[in-house]
């Protein structure tokens, strides 16, 4: 895990690097400050390391030219055109009902801004204090935003293990209506025999990918469903849609698109 980066700021901006700073060495990373003069593509593509940056639009991390924060305010136009009827992860988590619902694979947090917007109320957990502190600013921003706040304010980080977070819950004896989990590199255990070529990776995936590299079967989140069980009514996985079930469990309650699929399971013991 990433534990020192670099943090490029115009003076314009040096105050809001210092409280990034001083967040981030709270939470074990350790940044180290640069005043530039223009924060731009030019100065981003001849600086290729992995650092964070700070402008007008707030944290950011970069590397080869590249920039990515969560756009929550680039999820607007999806937002403004869902409905419980046309997302199927909405289906498939029953957002109708309003769920109280842990998201335990946060990543850039579009999945749980779009299942608040449409009424749940959800625990984010991330665990990456670098990646936490993104999602953080960027929920912070979106609570002043007129389109988002709303979703937004439904919305609760929390900075933790997933793993060690469910399993709390369930020494809690607390059941929530439906844990949420999009494991982070599901192309590792894809259906070999039926797999086709993977598109490129975007651009934010592959920044994420520099800042969580794989590191074991742990990314897999195959030790996430057995401890969700114990205390979801509904566990909902998303998958490639040829992907193996996650944990080799597997479940005829599925929801299938074009090119992923959301599997659910069941725990009608906890339905009381």
């Amino acid at each position: 895990m990433v534990s020192a980066l670099r943090l490029y700021a115009e003076q314009t901006f040096v105050e809001q690097a210092q409280h990034y700073a001083a967040v981030l060495g709270m939470r074990g990373v350790s940044v180290e400050i640069e005043l530039i003069e223009k924060l731009g593509s030019r100065f981003l593509r001849l600086n290729p390391e992995l650092a964070l940056c700070v402008d007008q639009d707030g944290l950011w991390l970069a590397a080869n030219g590249m920039k990515m924060q969560p756009d929550w305010k680039g999820e607007s136009g999806r937002l403004k055109r869902a409905s419980l009827k046309s997302e199927m992860i909405a289906r498939a988590c029953n957002i109708a009902e309003k769920p109280r619902l842990i998201d335990a694979t946060a990543g850039l947090g579009h999945d749980s801004l779009l299942m608040a917007h449409l009424g749940a109320h959800v625990t984010l957990v991330e665990r990456h204090p670098i990646l936490f502190t993104l999602l953080e600013d960027t929920q912070q921003r979106a609570l002043d935003d007129k389109i988002l706040h709303a979703a937004a304010a439904r919305i609760r980080l929390v900075f933790s293990d997933s793993a060690d977070y469910l399993a709390q819950q369930a020494s809690l004896v607390q059941v929530v209506d439906v844990v949420y989990l999009d494991p982070m590199f599901p192309q590792r255990d894809q259906n070999q025999n039926a797999a086709k070529k993977q598109a490129q990776v975007k651009k934010q995936m592959q920044l994420l990918h520099m800042l969580l590299p794989e590191d074991g079967e742990m990314d897999l989140g195959d030790h996430l469903l057995p401890l969700a069980q114990k205390i979801a009514k509904r566990v909902v996985v998303k998958r490639p849609r040829l992907a193996v079930f996650l944990a080799g469990q597997s479940t005829e309650h599925q929801w299938l698109g074009d090119a992923c699929r959301f599997d659910a399971y069941f725990q009608h013991d906890l339905n009381t």
